[in-house]
């Protein structure tokens, strides 16, 4: 499978120009494309081709004077944001046929020079390199230094420079893993594990372990208050406003960094200790909408599972969503009882059935072991069949880079 390992860089003065150039000419020829394909579809013409648009849009607009500075940056460049203009639209086509998992997505929308993320690519016919002083090489940029965290496994396919809402810079290798590799550094397991995710304590296994919740936003809220408050007083467009800004995104990005690195861990953590884990497929949207919501997007369910998706597909473990539906919290344990909803503030319940005391997190994630095939009822009849291999996912997301940061 392919996984995007992400570097720091640290691009000097002159380089940062140059991927400001970059990063300004993939978005004039991206919303060029997107220009010209809604031109077609209003005069109700088929839409141009990828070669159509780039012998209009890259090799003759070169020449023109209103586009010569288009020369100035690598034109592998332009075609990449050319084929992302492509994939955008195929994406939006096949989202409204319904062949297309997920939300639905909307048409592609013109990009900004204010976007809070710019990104260009560079592929294998770049010619781009890693020099023998360890800084990555791109074609009319220079060699820029980079923070090897860690060593890349092999050799990469393309890289991505990104740069974020808080001013950093960062490259995105795509690198295909090795199956032999990934089976060495974790072995098979005979445990398995459920998992019940939640506020009170971020996650309850079904053997008992209660993991807390670190609410990385709330402990930072006073900080992030503070900041917001100083930029909402500056004049807009003046260069105060700009720096405040810069410290608001900052403040937000330390946020995001550390849930996602205790994210990594955890879930690392979870596939290298069990051959199956089973989650609930929880409806993160719907419960973004209530009055839990900050804390909902403060505890990042859905980052977690992902994680734990890719990296259970990547290891040869098994990962099972059970039914949203599913009573696990009104559900025995014990004796398979079902005695109705209960209000959040219960944490422990009796059941009227068998009188066994039952700690609500405890018993879900019991429960949702049993439901995923995972493991037996107290009674020894299976809920439902064997587990189901976690479906391969796609790894390249347009997210944050440190997102897919392999374990």
């Amino acid at each position: 499978m392919q996984l995007r390992y992400a570097y720091r860089l640290y691009p000097d003065a002159g380089q940062r120009t140059a991927l400001a150039k970059a990063f300004g000419c993939a978005r004039v020829v991206f919303n060029d494309a997107v220009r010209a394909r809604e031109d077609a579809r209003r005069a109700g013409q088929p839409f141009p081709t990828v070669s159509q648009l780039s012998r209009k849009l890259i090799t003759e607009a070169k020449r023109t004077a209103e586009r010569v500075w288009l020369g100035e940056v690598s034109a592998v460049v332009l075609q990449q944001s050319l084929r992302d203009a492509e994939s955008a639209y195929r994406n939006f086509f096949a989202s409204l046929k319904g062949t297309r998992k997920g939300p639905k997505l909307r048409a592609p929308r013109f990009k900004s020079r204010k976007d809070a993320r710019q990104s260009v690519r560079f592929t294998a016919n770049a010619r781009w390199d890693i020099t023998d002083s360890h800084r990555l090489h791109l074609p009319k940029i220079g060699a820029v230094k980079v923070k090897w965290s860690r060593t890349l496994p092999a050799t990469p396919t393309s890289v991505t420079v990104i740069k974020d809402a808080a001013g950093r810079y960062f490259a995105s290798f795509v690198i295909d893993t090795d199956p032999a590799a990934d089976a060495a550094r974790m072995p098979q397991t005979d445990r398995t594990v459920g998992i019940d995710l939640g506020l009170t304590h971020f996650a309850v296994l079904s053997d008992g372990t209660k993991i807390d919740s670190p609410r990385f936003l709330r402990r930072a809220e006073k900080k992030l208050k503070k900041a917001q408050r100083e930029l909402s007083r500056k004049q807009k467009g003046s260069k105060n406003r700009a720096k405040a800004r810069l410290k608001v995104a900052r403040a937000h990005a330390k946020v995001a960094d550390a849930r996602r690195e205790f994210h990594h861990r955890l879930s690392t953590r979870l596939i290298a200790d069990n051959q199956g884990i089973a989650v609930e497929d929880l409806s993160v949207t719907g419960l973004a909408r209530t009055r839990l919501a900050k804390s909902v997007h403060d505890a990042g369910w859905a980052q977690f599972v992902s994680m734990l998706e890719y990296k259970a597909q990547r290891y040869g473990r098994t990962l099972v969503k059970i039914g949203r539906f599913t009573p696990t919290s009104q559900t025995c344990s014990t004796c398979g009882a079902i005695s109705g909803p209960k209000p959040l503030n219960v944490r422990e319940w009796t059941c009227p059935a068998c009188g066994t005391v039952h700690d609500r997190d405890h018993n879900a994630a019991i429960n949702i072991e049993t439901a995923a095939g995972l493991a037996e009822s107290a009674c020894g009849a299976p809920v439902r069949p064997g587990a189901i291999p976690a479906q391969r996912e796609e790894t390249g997301s347009h997210g944050i880079p440190t997102a897919h940061r392999a374990a």
